[in-house]
């Protein structure tokens, strides 16, 4: 107990006696107006342009923070070092912002209905509009770097100077005018239906992302992940495939999660003998698998449901879950193979400073689990609202994180001043739940308030209908290669940019055509595109997870990458199953025999894939190579071929070649089984 003391001595409360203590304050009233607004049924729109507003405020006080070392002087002190020579440009741009978007936001705010209703912009509209749009540039840059910078401006330059454009891409061009329109006076643009979902939707899922990071649900899922890696010999690497999944399919960046998570396990895998390269190769499939896992698949199941007619969020999370556990289990195979026999202290010991007793453990595992509980009621059995489930999630974390903390010390101890700093404690962690929920959700808004801006111009454009045509031209109507070139094409838009941005440019852009071109389902479509988009995190020469994850490691870049695409090589071929066999995702919630059976022979090409690559032949190169090859070919096949009798077929050549593989020197299955049995067995004792 004297630690928490301890934790809120005068150091830590002087922390918060400046800016930093400002914006501390102001995350109160902006997640109230957001949990008000989430569940009063006000107007989207109206909703869109308090939210966007707020956040861009906040981000810009975070950004002004940091030029003075996270204020820890007092204010007068924190003027002076906002104004020194080599912060003042920088404090000048982000207080320009700050006025820009203060002004915008209350101009629309008090003006919602007469400019949704009115065909024209007036002149200081104009002035507002480029303003605001030279804002959210500046804004974007700073969050994002100058690759998604280029991808706005360019949407945006598309927009007016289409006209110069050759060939089916070609358009008439839009006047400054009606971009300006476009992008902001009329509540769409940079306010439309992404920042509108983002603050419905999203802002309190991140809000709860937030409180489980300052409760301290983290280190719980890092704990559990710990203890479970005793029974597998590559358990210190499934650690990082556990953990990142799990906070990855809440905080919706594959590349913020590597860095989250990546900090504490790429160096516990490099110290039991991990090789970098390996360990920054995991950790970075192992964040991107995050991004479809259910119940939140990294904000892309909101964006997806909103997108598809007709569709719920449960609807989404349902046709997921196929997918996402082929994932899953091919990734843990793929993680022992490569990991394995590279760890030297399979044991994991010395990892964490405190142990927590049995009893800690259940309290915490309750503090943590109610509230996903209810989520889950609400959601897939009671069938409320996600802004109402996301609301009632949220106040259960913070009364459970406040009560049973404060409990457990008034259980144990009788003094009051204990019970008391205990109680502060929780106070201080849910303010930091708040402060943490704006942290990761301004740059995830921002982001998607560009994008909102550039899909709306290409919309006003018809560059949607002209990729469709393009596709199918180049195509001639073949599916397989309609789909290679989109798949590429999702790449390349996805490069740089979160999950969920990513996922909905191609899915406006891409997922059309397959739905009206080539007459697949909906969700067929949509799961193309949205496993399409988050290759590019792993996919060189940008390869931002990667990049990611080779900082913290310390490896080589390339060879990175290279360990990262062997051992998620069965993510790039998983879209083509959903187009030959959407039954998988477009299944309505009925899992019967016909789709269970595709799944496991989609999952038996996945593991083939895992094997080839993956697994240490004893051979020679070339025959080595050959055999990679063949097992590669036959993976792909059980996986996207149409046909059951040639799926059946490439399986029995699959079976053949792995139980012959001592007819060459390997190991036998069955000795490799015992080998593994042996040894888990030996672990638990």
């Amino acid at each position: 107990m004297e630690n928490v003391r301890k934790r809120l001595s005068s150091e830590n409360i002087k922390r918060y006696t400046t800016l930093h203590s400002l914006f501390v304050l102001l995350t109160i009233p902006f997640w109230i107006y957001i949990m008000h607004m989430s569940t009063s049924g006000a107007p989207r729109g109206l909703f869109g342009i308090g939210f966007l507003g707020g956040i861009l405020l906040l981000y810009i006080l975070y950004e002004l923070i940091q030029n003075v070392d996270g204020g820890t002087d007092f204010i007068t002190k924190d003027v002076k070092r906002l104004f020194a020579r080599d912060n003042v440009l920088d404090t000048a741009a982000l207080l320009t912002c700050a006025a820009i978007t203060l002004v915008t936001c209350v101009y629309l705010y008090t003006n919602f209905r007469s400019l949704i209703d009115r065909g024209y912009i007036t002149q200081p509209e104009t002035v507002i509009a480029a303003s605001f749009t030279l804002v959210m540039l500046y804004l974007t840059w700073r969050s994002f770097g100058m690759t998604f910078l280029a991808v706005v401006i360019a949407g945006i330059a598309y927009g007016l100077y289409g006209n110069f454009v050759p060939g089916t891409l070609g358009h008439g061009g839009l006047s400054l005018d009606r971009t300006f329109r476009i992008l902001v006076i009329t509540v769409d643009g940079f306010f439309g239906f992404l920042t509108q979902l983002t603050a419905a939707w999203i802002a309190l899922f991140l809000l709860y992302a937030g409180m489980l990071k300052a409760y301290g649900a983290f280190d719980l899922i890092l704990r559990a992940a710990v203890r479970s890696a005793k029974y597998i010999s590559s358990g210190v690497a499934q650690t990082a495939v556990l953990a990142s999944a799990v906070i990855g399919s809440v905080n919706g960046s594959q590349t913020a999660n590597a860095g989250m998570t990546g900090s504490f396990t790429i160096p516990m895998m490099k110290k039991n003998g991990v090789k970098p390269a390996t360990a920054g190769g995991i950790e970075s499939v192992a964040s991107t698998s995050g991004q479809v896992l259910p119940p939140v698949m990294g904000a892309g199941a909101f964006v997806m449901a909103s997108l598809i007619t007709g569709v719920s969020y449960v609807d989404v999370l349902v046709a997921g879950l196929i997918p996402a556990a082929i994932l899953m289990i091919s990734i843990v195979v793929a993680v022992h193979y490569v990991a394995a026999p590279q760890i030297e202290n399979p044991e994991m010991k010395g990892h964490f400073d405190v142990k927590l007793s049995q009893l800690e453990l259940a309290l915490e595992g309750i503090k943590f689990g109610i509230p996903l509980l209810i989520l889950i009621y609400l959601l897939g059995i009671a069938q409320w609202t996600v802004q109402t489930s996301a609301f009632y999630t949220v106040l259960s974390m913070a009364a459970l994180g406040i009560a049973i903390p404060t409990s457990k010390t008034a259980y144990d101890t009788s003094s009051i001043r204990l019970i008391f700093w205990q109680f502060v404690d929780t106070i201080k962690q849910t303010i930091d739940g708040l402060r943490e929920g704006v942290v990761v959700l301004a740059p995830v808004a921002i982001i998607l308030a560009a994008i909102n801006g550039v899909v709306d111009l290409f919309e006003a454009t018809g560059v949607p209908g002209a990729i469709s045509l393009a596709l199918m031209d180049l195509s001639g109507g073949v599916l397989v290669l309609g789909a290679i070139m989109a798949m590429i094409i999702c790449i390349i838009l996805g490069l740089g940019m979160p999950t969920t941005a990513a996922y909905t440019v191609v899915a406006l852009l891409i997922a059309p055509t397959f739905v009206h071109d080539f007459l697949l389902p909906d969700f067929a479509a949509h799961f193309f595109v949205f496993y399409a988009a988050i290759l590019a995190g792993l996919t060189p020469p940008i390869a931002t997870c990667v990049a990611v994850a080779t900082g913290i490691a310390g490896s080589n870049f390339w060879r990175t990458c290279f360990e990262a695409v062997k051992i998620s090589a069965p993510l790039f071929i998983l879209p083509f199953s959903f187009l030959y066999h959407p039954e998988i995702v477009d299944h309505g919630g009925e899992f019967g025999g016909g789709v269970l059976l595709t799944s496991f022979l989609i999952l038996l090409g996945a593991l083939a894939i895992i094997h080839g690559l993956n697994y240490q032949f004893d051979l020679n190169r070339a025959p080595a190579l050959a055999l990679r090859g063949v097992f590669f070919a036959l993976g792909v096949t059980l996986m996207v071929f149409p046909e059951f009798i040639v799926q059946v077929g490439a399986l029995a050549v699959v079976g053949f070649l792995y139980l012959t593989q001592a007819a060459v020197g390997e190991e036998t299955p069955l000795s490799r089984l015992t080998t593994i049995t042996s040894g888990i067995n030996d672990r638990q004792k």
